[in-house]
């Protein structure tokens, strides 16, 4: 069933666990991601983020993953995530996204308020959520970026205090912290530092928290996270790299003689990609 980000964020915080939202730029990580949260019995926000458009276009991709959800025995949002200007997210308001982030997370503080605004603004004339960032992961929703395992002096940790300020001035229904997570492949292990996300639940009377870079983490800081009081969990670089490594099987277990067909290897990347997603949901559910 369609959802708002509000809808899940509600259900996340009763429960006290966080629901995994999951980028699904293509038909198979899209049928992966759905499955996974029909088996699973569990609330799940479908992403598409503007950087994927040389991937999938929106108009193409967009109206599937709304229909996916209506479709869905379980509770099922479908967001914009890193959304980088107003006209995108406009667009995919128009589409019927239920959700949209506005990323102002590299602008000056008053730039960022303004557009956030001005996000929650085009949001609510079709009643969709906003989430929007403060702080800086210091890499894009792609993973790009350095691959040489330096380390990345580019992420500024969230200020809780600006934190509470920012929430006030802007309207937001869901906030991205940074905390020490990365987006992409995890070079070295993150030093994760809970006390940001305590202290932005604390002044701010336990508003829901956001998980960048999700992917890679330990089950035990996935756990610390939630329990911090993080309630959404973004997934998508290690989802995308299980389906990778179930189709490098696959191949090579082809005799020399044998034929590939693009059907089986789209099917068993898929079936890779629904147990990983399955088993994020868990982690993000205190259930595994």
């Amino acid at each position: 069933m369609l959802a708002t980000l509000n809808d899940v964020l509600k259900i996340a915080e009763e429960k006290g666990i966080a629901i995994g939202s999951f980028n699904t730029p293509n038909l198979e990580t899209l049928r992966a991601v759905t499955d996974a949260a029909e088996r699973e019995q569990l609330p799940v926000i479908l992403m598409f983020a503007q950087c994927h458009e040389g991937w999938t276009p929106v108009d193409m991709i967009g109206p599937i993953m709304i229909d996916f959800a209506r479709k869905a025995s379980v509770p099922v949002c479908v967001h914009l995530d890193h959304g980088e200007t107003l006209e995108y997210l406009q667009k995919c308001v128009d589409l019927g996204f239920t959700s949209v982030m506005y990323d102002g997370s590299t602008l000056p503080y008053e730039e960022n308020v303004k557009n956030t605004r001005a996000a929650v603004k085009i949001a609510s004339t079709a009643g969709a959520s906003v989430e929007a960032e403060l702080g800086s992961m210091g890499r894009r929703e792609s993973g790009a970026g350095d691959q040489t395992g330096a380390a990345d002096e580019t992420k500024i940790y969230t200020d809780p205090v600006l934190a509470e300020r920012f929430i006030r001035e802007t309207g937001i229904d869901a906030l991205a912290c940074s905390f020490g997570t990365t987006h992409g492949i995890y070079l070295t292990e993150p030093r994760l530092d809970f006390d940001v996300v305590r202290n932005v639940r604390k002044r701010t009377g336990n508003f829901p928290v956001v998980m960048h870079g999700g992917s890679g983490v330990s089950r035990e800081d996935y756990h610390s996270a939630v329990k911090a009081g993080v309630r959404k969990i973004n997934y998508f670089t290690y989802l995308d790299k299980s389906g990778g490594t179930a189709a490098a099987e696959y191949a090579a277990d082809l005799k020399p003689d044998e034929p590939a067909f693009f059907s089986s290897v789209c099917r068993c990347a898929r079936e890779a990609m629904t147990e990983n997603a399955a088993a994020a949901m868990r982690m993000f559910a205190l259930k595994d």
